[in-house]
């Protein structure tokens, strides 16, 4: 294994493969380098004498400046480097590449999954409780609760489980976060990993079953049943397990068939970035994202603009059209307004996690993250709680919280959720949540956790044999193999809240 990587010629720093200790000689282009302090694995060390206020470069970008005169050989992380970001941006000096968008070409593969009516296609066959309304949380709990016992307990014959989704929301909203919640329950309502759905309403809320029910446009009737609590006569627990028994009983028909890959649709999403993240994980859902969009027709979807703002020039180089190139320079200051409206910083992203792991600026957190994108062409520009029209490669409005932009991803049609780590997190979306771990140690130390390892990449392993491993893991997954959030029952939603509570 490599002791130090220089990730672009332009780069006047090296990353650290493995510690090393102070006094190590290294030799970075003919030139022989000795270590003035001991850099941790995953952290950055100087290549030449920085004066103050001059510009650190990492993946050929600027990443920030020096904060105080750095000696060559020195360590580098947060302290010692300031970010360059400050609030929007006048875009018009960008022009499009003019990137053409591929037409599948190879070997087309295939996966199992459940066609339905409405064309799209599920890679599970779950059945859902969905609440308007936080207020009926418990009743939602109680009514899944009993309708597994009735089935025989949790492993149910023909579906992958009965689930219920619990939030805060429904009511005391106004404007956008209104109509943010409903969004995000209406995708749900359309997601193809759902075989059948209960939707589950108080009767008094400001998201009025009724209009909600008209809000989710045509639905199939047949899968899809509402009910409102107030309106039931006597206990709505076992009224509301008559309806989910039936429910789960049309689920039960569902079986899987052979469907090409272009019909997957899959989350781009990182947390608990490290220093390797860019390196390894991030390079690796971007060498997948682009064969998937490349060569099979299928589509990939980039979130967390506030993890984009330094690097958000090499996505806009990447549309499709100027109409494209607009809204992501929409998508960009967008985001950024609405922190200063919150009188926040654009630049003070990354978290201890982060900072911890050798990741010292929001630039060098959105280099390494934006590389999830590949290099392909961007297709399409979404909204928050927007669904998909556009195959390949998309763009999402979301925050970079995980659970929350998660969700989004997820609702904007994603039937699966990868996501890249260095510090590692248990949690999962409605949707499969497969973990990526930047590094092998984080893999070996919580193996209950990731489902791949892309640490690999810096063990001598090359990418073509990783995205291959990766490919077939990504298609067991989507025929049926559980990831570790499933197996560990981890189902959540998050919806983004940005105005006032009543």
């Amino acid at each position: 294994m490599k002791q130090f990587l220089k990730i672009n010629p332009a780069d006047n720093v090296v990353v650290a493969i493995q510690p090393l200790t102070k006094g190590t000689v290294i030799d970075v282009d003919g030139e022989q380098i000795t270590l003035v302090s001991n850099i941790p694995a995953g952290h950055k060390c100087a290549l030449k004498d920085f004066a103050e206020g001059e510009n650190i470069i990492k993946y050929g970008f600027p990443i920030g400046h020096a904060r105080h005169a750095i000696q060559k050989g020195s360590y580098l992380d947060h302290e010692d480097i300031k970010t360059n970001l400050a609030g929007t941006l006048d875009y018009s000096n960008i022009h499009i590449k003019g990137l053409k968008k591929y037409e599948p070409s190879g070997e087309q593969l295939t996966f199992q999954g459940y066609v339905r009516p409405d064309g799209q296609v599920g890679i599970r066959n779950e059945v859902w409780v969905i609440p308007t309304v936080g207020c009926v949380n418990g009743i939602i709990k109680q009514i899944v609760e009993k309708t597994r016992a009735a089935f025989g307990g949790d492993k149910i014959e023909g579906i992958d489980g009965i689930f219920n989704f619990p939030h805060n929301f429904g009511c005391s909203q106004l404007s956008e976060d209104h109509e943010n919640t409903k969004k995000i329950l209406r995708d749900m309502v359309h997601h193809p990993n759902a075989g059948a759905i209960l939707v589950v309403g108080l009767g008094c809320e400001n998201n009025q079953p009724r209009i909600f029910e008209e809000f989710c446009g045509d639905y199939n009737k047949d899968r899809v049943k509402f009910m409102i609590c107030q309106e039931v006569q006597g206990d709505e627990v076992p009224y509301g397990v008559g309806l989910l028994t039936e429910l789960v009983k049309k689920a039960q028909q569902d079986k899987r068939e052979t469907v090409p890959a272009s019909k997957l649709r899959i989350g781009l999403k990182c947390g608990g970035s490290d220093g390797f993240s860019g390196i390894t994980a991030n390079p690796l859902l971007g060498a997948f994202s682009d064969f998937l969009c490349e060569k099979q027709g299928g589509t990939t979807i980039l979130t967390e603009v506030p993890e984009m703002f330094g690097a958000e020039t090499i996505l806009m180089e990447r549309c499709g059209s100027d109409e494209l190139l607009g809204e992501t320079i929409s998508l960009i200051n967008n985001f950024k307004n609405y922190f200063l409206s919150h009188g926040e910083p654009c630049g003070e992203n990354p978290s201890p996690g982060n900072k911890a792991g050798g990741i010292s600026t929001l630039e060098e957190k959105a280099l390494g993250c934006t590389q999830k994108s590949g290099s392909s062409v961007v297709c399409g520009v979404m909204e928050y709680g927007e669904r998909l029209r556009n195959n390949g490669l998309n763009l999402l409005s979301a925050p970079g919280n995980d659970l929350v932009a998660a969700t989004a991803l997820a609702a904007a049609g994603c039937q699966l959720v990868l996501f890249t780590t260095g510090r590692g997190t248990p949690f999962g979306t409605f949707v499969p949540t497969m973990k990526v771990s930047t590094n092998s140690g984080l893999y070996q130390r919580k193996p209950n956790w990731i489902d791949f390892n892309a640490g690999v990449l810096v063990e001598d392993k090359s990418m073509d044999e990783v995205v291959k491993d990766f490919t077939d893991k990504i298609l067991r997954v989507a025929n049926g193999e559980y990831t570790h959030n499933e197996v560990a029952g981890i189902h959540e939603i998050s919806i983004f809240k940005n105005g006032v509570t009543l």
